[in-house]
């Protein structure tokens, strides 16, 4: 049992260790100082010596990877066990996507320059559409999905609204990777800001509306 299980996680320590390979292979060639933090116009505001790429690569990876680990042991509820092959998949997308970020920012740190800043928003729109299609098989946790009082206090609240996100995730998750490649940088910046804010609060306000109605249809 023991042995499945860790040759499950070979892949995903593979995907932990990468940008680690790639920043030891690159760290002679880095400036002791390198640029470690960009605005949404791809303009650095902070830079670090090149120690700091490693801190960065590790709570990109090693800390995402080890609290995915983490939260099926600690879940009061036990439910994200319930979940089976489903939260090993969203555990795989996430530590893929961190680790693709801290590879495009140890590029980026070695080119000093930020050549597609648009890229980001694509890696997270990639990102919003992946999770969005998880979010029907979700189960009722602390951890992952909408948490809200209403959405925690009844499952079935828990059900509708994971169901409605999945699709508005999946919708806002497409258009940023539009908007990403036709639209200027600095105009794309404001439409994102506003798909975020709409896929995450529509959901929030949707689930108090359901619990309410649940409510007091059954009163």
């Amino acid at each position: 049992m023991m042995n499945e299980t860790l040759k499950k996680e070979v892949p995903i320590i593979g995907l932990v260790l990468l940008p680690f390979i790639y920043l030891a292979y690159l760290w002679n060639s880095l400036p002791e100082k390198v640029p470690i933090h960009w605005n949404y116009k791809g303009e650095i505001d902070d830079w670090g010596t090149k120690y700091s790429l490693i801190g960065i690569v590790f709570m990109l990876t090693v800390f995402t990877y080890v609290l995915m680990l983490v939260i099926p042991k600690i879940d009061p509820k036990k439910r994200i066990e319930l979940m089976g092959g489903k939260y090993y998949q969203i555990k795989f997308v996430l530590v893929t996507f961190m680790s693709v970020l801290a590879l495009f920012i140890i590029h980026s740190s070695k080119s000093q320059t930020l050549s597609s800043p648009s890229m980001v928003f694509v890696l997270i729109g990639l990102l919003f559409m992946t999770l969005g299609n998880y979010f029907k098989v979700i189960k009722q946790n602390y951890f992952l999905g909408i948490k809200t009082p209403w959405t925690l206090e009844s499952e079935e609240v828990w059900k509708l609204t994971h169901i409605l996100a999945g699709k508005l995730w999946t919708v806002g998750g497409l258009l940023m990777i539009i908007f990403s490649l036709v639209i200027p940088e600095e105009i794309n910046f404001y439409f994102f800001i506003g798909i975020t804010a709409i896929i995450s609060i529509v959901p929030i306000v949707y689930s108090y509306l359901k619990f309410k109605e649940l409510k007091k249809g059954k009163s």
